[in-house]
């Protein structure tokens, strides 16, 4: 035991973090299954406890074993995990399980396990999008040589994601805009990228408010917008959820009613994923959500710092990608909890309860946590042998060029 725990290397405030929000999440899946307990399991409470304790168990093996592999073996990885990704999606798109209107999960024979394909393009895209970027930094000003190779692979991946999860490929796609930018793409490509994102945003949402059927969750897009929007014109059986997690906010105070004492888990739709941080607002007042929010915020202040003391392109541009995309999926679930942001579905990494989902974020810490384990063992050997060190990219005065 002793010797595994002088095994662990990497960055000690994220491992820290890690154990904290694991120790939320347990607390808060316990106390927001119970309705789903006694529907379920023949209120045997217990079962969802020790389900997600051993999810979580596995999440952490998996994020000691991908921190122990040296983070440049993810450069070569990125390649075939990226051509896989394509299938990948359209099998999902076409013959996918389907869900809340959507074809989202695929199922893996034999084991019956079922994940979100979303989930695996996500993190091979951020890998390889860095690995293009460190790659070609002497041609990042070039439209057909340094953006053309960035840019296809988003938008393709992006647009095989959006039918089915619009809040997905919205993230993803604004997480590559951030990594462009620090890789150093011409500003004014930047710029029209994220013009024509923002018309396609308007395009779809009046397509989907003149042609319903044509997205398989084109209704449920355009009426969270529409209620979001207009507030007290809103349908209250359209709110519901929103409605309730104010209730348990405003019940929580500022200490908050105490761990297992929240009452509206047994009114929200699910307390457990999507709004389990009005959950733990309820139990632990304004005081533990702050607590929450700044231990995320921690998460990314470290992974800016690893990003800033790597030797190498790939390594930064990967911590920085990965780092990013989990933490903006945080703000974007917490801020749909507080009712300011429309409600996206998106869970609150490593805390929601889930399966696949927590482990694909346990390997993307892995990954954080191996750029930091090398750049440790770089720093204090003298040693640069990152192979995709040249030529360097400071993380800290990297401005895209007009």
């Amino acid at each position: 035991m002793l010797k595994f725990f002088k095994d662990i290397k990497g960055d000690k405030v994220i491992w820290i973090v890690v154990v904290i929000l694991c120790i939320f999440s347990l607390l808060a899946v316990y106390s927001s299954t119970g309705m789903l307990a006694y529907k379920k399991q023949h209120g045997n409470t217990e079962y969802y406890l020790f389900k997600h304790l051993m999810i979580l168990l596995f999440g952490l093996a998996l994020m000691y074993g991908t921190h122990r592999v040296r983070y440049t073996y993810y450069s070569r990885i990125s390649q075939i995990g990226l051509f896989l990704t394509f299938p990948l999606l359209l099998v999902t798109l076409i013959s996918g399980t389907h869900l809340n209107e959507a074809n989202r999960w695929l199922t893996v024979p034999i084991v019956n396990l079922t994940f979100q394909s979303s989930d695996v393009a996500k993190l091979f895209l951020i890998m390889y999008l860095a690995r293009v970027l460190s790659k070609k930094q002497e041609l990042v000003q070039d439209f057909r040589k340094g953006f053309l190779p960035v840019i296809i692979p988003v938008v393709m991946v992006t647009i095989l994601i959006l039918p089915a999860n619009f809040s997905t490929a919205a993230i993803l796609f604004v997480t590559c805009i951030v990594l462009m930018f620090i890789g150093r793409i011409s500003l004014k490509y930047m710029l029209s990228l994220a013009l024509m994102g923002l018309l396609a945003i308007v395009m779809i949402y009046f397509l989907a408010t003149s042609f319903p059927t044509l997205f398989p969750r084109g209704s449920t897009w355009v009426s969270r917008i529409n209620h979001f929007v207009h507030k007290k014109e809103a349908d209250p059986d359209a709110t519901f959820q929103v409605d309730q997690a104010k209730i348990a906010i405003v019940q929580g105070g500022i200490l908050g009613k105490s761990p297992g004492k929240s009452t509206q888990r047994n009114f929200l739709p699910h307390p457990y994923s999507d709004f389990i941080f009005a959950i733990i607002i309820e139990e632990y007042g304004l005081i533990g959500g702050s607590f929450v929010l700044l231990l995320y915020l921690t998460l990314f202040f470290r992974v800016i710092r690893i990003a800033g003391r790597c030797q190498g392109n790939f390594g930064s541009l990967l911590s920085i990608g990965i780092g990013f995309s989990l933490v903006f999926q945080a703000l974007i679930n917490m801020a749909v909890a507080v009712n300011l942001f429309p409600v996206t579905g998106q869970t609150l990494p490593l805390v929601s309860m889930g399966g696949t989902s927590i482990w694909f974020t346990s390997i993307s810490l892995g990954i954080i946590l191996s750029v930091s384990r090398v750049t440790e063992i770089e720093t204090k050997d003298g040693t640069e042998v990152d192979i995709l060190r040249e030529p360097t990219l400071n993380i800290k005065q990297t401005a895209p060029a007009g």
